[in-house]
């Protein structure tokens, strides 16, 4: 991998740390020897052409996927042998290049099934205890409805999402993901299907929500214009393994960066 960076400086350990993250699926080697590093706060980007393994990446940070080899660590914890359904509670959540919201459901209910895990209560509990439950539904509401609030979708919050356009089921889908009060969000192509002035809208969302929820970020996107205005530091992935990483500056001058885009000779 081709480091881009100065002289190092002290820093304080990574939210989240990837090792020499290799996974195999069959006679196929996606993801070798990968490391990345994510610290506190910061909005980091994950980028690299069509098939180079950020997905792949995502899917085994959320154990979607096992690894085949390496470590995944969170606030210094291995995570990687963790049930899938843990992830959460641990302090990670995600979204998807595909829209998993239900058009059913209200607004507020999607963004209420990313908070599940806070929950907590059994079927007999919830019978022993009624009024806590209910007290517990009412705390979750409102706590779903500010985050609504924080993004400018409280005026829907009981409307079906199917009546929804595009861009604001793209702010549902991060609504779910904050509910579940993560550290670290992941956002997988948020800004895919958006017009210009739609992706820079969905920029400053980010930013504002990254401070509001005092959480990082790790954004895969192929939007480079935002890209480079919105992360302090990008990973470039080529063929599942690392290939660069700098600041945004540093890697969009870099030969080997513009020849994995372009296919040229680095």
């Amino acid at each position: 991998m081709v480091h881009l960076q100065g002289r190092a400086t002290a820093s304080p350990p990574p939210l989240l740390e990837v090792e020499k993250l290799s996974v195999r699926f069959g006679g196929v080697q996606a993801l070798t020897n990968v490391n990345l590093e994510v610290r506190a706060g910061e909005i980091c980007g994950l980028i690299g052409p069509n098939g180079a393994g950020k997905t792949t990446l995502f899917n085994c940070i959320t154990r979607m996927y096992d690894v085949s080899a390496g470590s995944v660590k969170f606030e210094g914890r291995r995570i990687d042998m963790l049930p899938t359904h843990r992830i959460i509670a641990a302090g990670i959540a995600r979204t998807f290049q595909n829209l998993g919201v239900y058009g059913r459901m209200t607004v507020l209910e999607n963004v209420m099934l990313g908070a599940h895990h806070t929950c907590g209560q059994s079927v007999l509990r919830a019978w022993l205890r009624p009024a806590h439950s209910e007290r517990s539904e009412r705390e979750l509401a409102d706590w779903c409805r500010s985050i609504l609030a924080d993004i400018g979708l409280e005026r829907v919050a009981d409307a079906p999402a199917a009546s929804l356009p595009y861009p604001a089921l793209k702010r549902v889908e991060i609504a779910r993901a904050l509910a579940a009060r993560p550290r670290l969000l992941l956002l997988d192509e948020p800004a895919g299907g958006l017009t210009h002035g739609e992706v820079t809208e969905f920029g400053e969302l980010i930013q504002r929500i990254r401070q509001t929820h005092n959480l990082a970020v790790l954004l895969v996107e192929h939007h480079m214009g935002l890209v480079m205005n919105l992360c302090s530091r990008l990973v470039v992935l080529h063929l599942g393994k690392n290939l660069a990483q700098g600041t945004p500056a540093e890697v969009r001058s870099h030969p080997a960066v513009v020849a994995a885009y372009l296919g040229r000779p680095a």
